[in-house]
Order: C-alpha cells, then sequence, then structure tokens
C-alpha cells in the first residue's frame, strides 16, 4: 500500500512538469511581440539587462531548486550524481516588443525540457 501512495505522488509530480514545461513552450510563442512594459508588469524587474541600438535582452532567473539524484549500485558499492535544474530565461526585444524568448542552462528533464522557465514566464502566459 506505501508503494502504492509514493507511486501515485511521483505520477502526480510528474503530471505538474509536464504542465510547467507546456507553459514554458506557450510563452515562446505567446510573448512575440508583447510591449517591455507589459513584460515588466508580468515578470517583474528583470536580474541583468544589455542593450545593442535597438535590441534589448532582459535577463530573468528561473526555477524551484530541484536537484536530481541518479544512483547506480555495483557488486562493490555504488555511486551517486546529483546535479541542479535551473533556466535563465532572455527575453530578447526589438524596437521595445518582444522578438525572442530563450532558454539556456539544465531546464528540465528529458520529456520535460523547460520546465523550470515556467516559474519566470507562468504570469505572462496567464495574462494573454
Amino acid at each position: 500500500m506505501r508503494i502504492l501512495g509514493i507511486v501515485a505522488l511521483a505520477a502526480a509530480l510528474g503530471g505538474c512538469a509536464f504542465q510547467r514545461a507546456e507553459v514554458a513552450q506557450t510563452a515562446q510563442a505567446s510573448m512575440i511581440g508583447m510591449p517591455k512594459e507589459q513584460v515588466l508588469a508580468c515578470m517583474g524587474a528583470p536580474a541583468n539587462k544589455a542593450a545593442e541600438g535597438k535590441t534589448e535582452v532582459w535577463g530573468y532567473n528561473s526555477g524551484n531548486g530541484m536537484t536530481v539524484t541518479d544512483a547506480s549500485y555495483g557488486r562493490f558499492g555504488g555511486t551517486a550524481v546529483s546535479s541542479n535544474r535551473f533556466c535563465n530565461v532572455n527575453i530578447v526585444m526589438t524596437a521595445g516588443l518582444v522578438s525572442a524568448v530563450n532558454y539556456t542552462g539544465p531546464t528540465g528533464g528529458l520529456l520535460t525540457a523547460g520546465e523550470q522557465c515556467a516559474y519566470a514566464v507562468n504570469a505572462c502566459v496567464k495574462h494573454q
């Protein structure tokens, strides 16, 4: 019975990761053309900014601090490797409008790429 509960919890958490990955993917298309004032309203102040001519890039850090651990055990002992998942979100604006939304970093798993990026862009997707 306890194992069934653990499996159900893992499935529920995995479902959330899929939803966040979908939000991140949606943001990359739906935020195009958004004025920078609206980005500021839904994402807040960026962690960093860069500008060149009429192009600006606003950088945001995103994620929930998730750590993934892989363990393997052999005949003489075991090893474990852990890694943190996070996302650097870069909002590219040309002439004051979003022209691209780019993600870098270990943003998710094999089937949930981008899920750590959803934390930063979620409010922008919900406002549309």
